[in-house]
């Protein structure tokens, strides 16, 4: 359900994560920000003018706690809290490049955390809502997006359902690896839209993915029953899963 945090709890993250960083423990983070994306995210041929801007912009250390500030810039997965994490720059960037998110386009980021990524598509014009399940994420992730991206809207519930009220999507996009792409995505997915994210494979890499539905064509030319989704793989990089994503263990006597 469309749900905004608990008004004292976004207060109270708000105060925490948007006090002048660099007043706090000296460090240059406008300096580290520039170099990540000159030393880890353009040498991976991320080129779109518009990504660079925002990751050259965008706070990324006050969206990791504040242990991990320190680390915000490194070539590295930082973690959330309860199984989640930030994936690293490189990933982020090249992974948003690989959607082709245009200007106005409807974007579900799934596993949103604490607004990150869904902050960077933010900054391509696009019209982000930001799907998340856990209540502290979502406070921290409210906190972030409303000083950095304000026209984020943030969707509380199962990862696994979608934000149906907002459906449909052009595209679909996960903050984290996924095995297969959850049932939700075929009903929730615009004509001539696409899912995004990291899939998982055996032997625990990961690769890029941009799927789109694969459906029969009707007579008339509109599209008919859904027959799987034409996957069409891209980078390999270790990512993190998304724990509610993955599939139950299966039961053996």
């Amino acid at each position: 359900m469309l749900k905004s945090p608990n008004q004292q709890q976004t207060a109270q993250f708000s105060r925490s994560l948007f006090m002048p960083s660099e007043t706090q423990d000296g460090c240059d983070y406008n300096g580290l920000r520039q170099n990540m994306v000159d030393d880890q995210v353009r040498p991976v041929e991320v080129n779109d003018p518009r990504i660079l801007t925002a990751m050259r912009t965008l706070p990324r250390e006050l969206a990791v706690p504040p242990a991990e500030r320190g680390f915000a810039y490194a070539d590295r997965t930082l973690p959330l809290g309860d199984g989640r994490y930030l994936a690293q720059p490189m990933i982020t960037g090249r992974l948003v490049q690989s959607a082709r998110i245009s200007a106005g386009e409807r974007v579900l980021v799934v596993a949103a955390g604490t607004g990150y990524l869904a902050s960077v598509v933010a900054c391509l014009d696009a019209q982000v809502v930001a799907l998340e399940s856990d209540s502290a994420l979502i406070a921290q992730g409210h906190a972030y997006t409303e000083q950095v991206a304000p026209g984020v809207l943030w969707y509380h519930g199962p990862l696994a359902d979608g934000a149906p009220e907002n459906a449909p999507f052009d595209v679909i996009l996960f903050d984290g690896a996924i095995t297969d792409i959850p049932a939700f995505c075929i009903g929730q997915i615009a004509t001539g839209g696409r899912v995004a994210g990291m899939m998982s494979k055996a032997g625990g890499t990961c690769s890029s993915f941009l799927a789109e539905p694969d459906q029969v064509i009707t007579a008339d030319g509109s599209a008919g029953a859904f027959e799987g989704w034409a996957i069409r793989l891209g980078f390999d990089s270790p990512a993190p899963l998304i724990p509610e994503l993955l599939p139950a263990p299966a039961f053996a006597f």
